[in-house]
């Protein structure tokens, strides 16, 4: 193998090692899914869509994506009967282009788009201006409670009936608390508009059974494979086959991708994905989706969600007991965000001593953040990654205390990292 690029590989699997990972939107592949991504459906084109491709040679190919679409399909929608109103694109190449096919379907160039404002935990594809989103659609952003820090779902209704979207997302990257999909139902009915839930952050959770479906609410489902689904980095799209003429929604069938009334949702998403934004899809990664969907339907998995929610549960209100303020009070996800700033610390400055110290974070704005997005006044900590190492409870009490004592000047940096280097002597990795 190249030597240069193995040193950089040795490097990185080093440093993945020897750190406490608490990203939250990371996590670590099995070795399967790794070797579903290096196998020889790498080499495939396979563009289109099962049974009606482009080249020839793609008669394993279709079944690899039936099989995946499958498994997708009975890993979230338990019912058979309720699995069949539903369509499932595998192809999408990460979780940006999942959203951009579905706004690039059902919204008009310009039409409006009701999402979580980015600094109050929504995400960049949702319609934020810096995004392409955000530049072909106009978002309508919504705040959380500045009291709470919790979604007001009264204050998004008294919205969504004045600004009158053409589609409502529900989902974020930063948000800690359970999302109520059928008051979001609701307000998409409202004003007849349909609703996009983005549940990459959670899909794990979902899958484990320690999150609300959104499934019995939404019209369209996104998710990434990686984060708390531990598997490849990719996008699935969830489409319920409604006819585009009997929604309750604000869809334009003057819309250029609507060429027939009779098109469903999830026809017109398709068609979004492919020809629309992307080529042939990538194999090897959907090989990699299909083996961590049946991860994903084991009991083992179950328990792994359970223990998640433990974690995350435990070093949150650790870090509390030890002064620190927690965003919205708690939080029932993978993931929390920490107000640093209120203990005069920057987001910035507190991401990097945790990083020289081998706690791996990411800053992060808060909630009516009055600092900037270079340098926020958090960090947002999430367990996903560290659970799937084995981490107990004890352990996230253990890592509350080093935090805090490091963001407090009250630990050294020499001390913290030999501590780190304690608790990971018991882990285990998927490398």
């Amino acid at each position: 193998m190249d030597r240069e690029v193995q040193k950089f590989i040795r490097e990185e699997e080093k440093r993945q090692k020897e750190t406490l990972n608490l990203i939250a939107s990371e996590n670590y592949i099995s070795k399967d899914v790794r070797e579903a991504l290096g196998s020889v459906f790498t080499n495939k084109y396979a563009e289109g869509y099962p049974s009606a491709r482009y080249y020839a040679g793609n008669s394993i190919v279709d079944k690899l994506e039936k099989l995946t679409q499958s498994r997708a399909l009975k890993l979230f929608i338990r019912r058979p009967a309720d699995r069949r109103k539903w369509s499932v694109n595998v192809q999408l190449y990460s979780g940006s282009p999942a959203n951009l096919a579905v706004l690039h379907a059902l919204v008009p160039k310009g039409g409006k788009v009701m999402a979580m404002a980015l600094d109050m935990g929504g995400h960049l594809t949702h319609g934020y201006p810096a995004s392409v989103t955000g530049k072909l659609w106009k978002q309508v952003p919504y705040d959380v409670d500045e009291g709470t820090e919790i979604i007001d779902y009264n204050a998004l209704m008294k919205l969504a009936k004045k600004e009158k979207p053409k589609l409502i997302i529900a989902g974020g990257s930063a948000y800690s608390r359970v999302i109520d999909f059928k008051k979001f139902r609701k307000i998409a009915d409202a004003v007849r508009a349909p609703l996009l839930v983005d549940m990459s952050h959670f899909a794990g959770l979902v899958a484990g059974g320690v999150y609300p479906s959104p499934f019995p609410y939404a019209d369209v489902v996104t998710t990434t494979t990686h984060k708390t689904l531990r598997g490849p980095r990719a996008a699935i799209i969830f489409a319920r086959k409604l006819q585009i003429s009997s929604t309750k929604s604000q869809i334009n069938s003057n819309n250029r991708n609507f060429k027939s009334k009779r098109q469903t949702i999830a026809e017109a998403i398709d068609k979004s994905v492919f020809p629309g934004l992307q080529g042939g899809p990538h194999m090897n990664t959907i090989a990699g989706i299909a083996v961590t969907l049946e991860e994903a339907r084991k009991p083992a998995f179950k328990k792994y969600a359970m223990q998640v929610i433990r974690n995350t549960r435990v070093l949150s209100d650790e870090l509390a007991r030890l002064g620190w303020r927690i965003v919205s009070n708690g939080t029932d996800t993978h993931l929390f965000l920490v107000d640093t700033a209120t203990n005069g610390v920057g987001g910035k400055t507190a991401s990097d001593i945790l990083e020289k110290a081998g706690i791996v974070t990411n800053k992060n704005m808060i909630p009516y953040d009055v600092r900037k997005p270079s340098d926020p006044s958090g960090i947002r900590i999430g367990t996903a990654a560290l659970t799937t190492r084995g981490a107990k409870e004890k352990d996230m009490k253990r890592i509350a205390r080093l935090v805090s004592g490091i963001l407090s000047g009250g630990i050294k940096i020499k001390t913290v990292k030999k501590e780190v280097r304690s608790i990971i002597s018991h882990f285990s990795f998927f490398l």
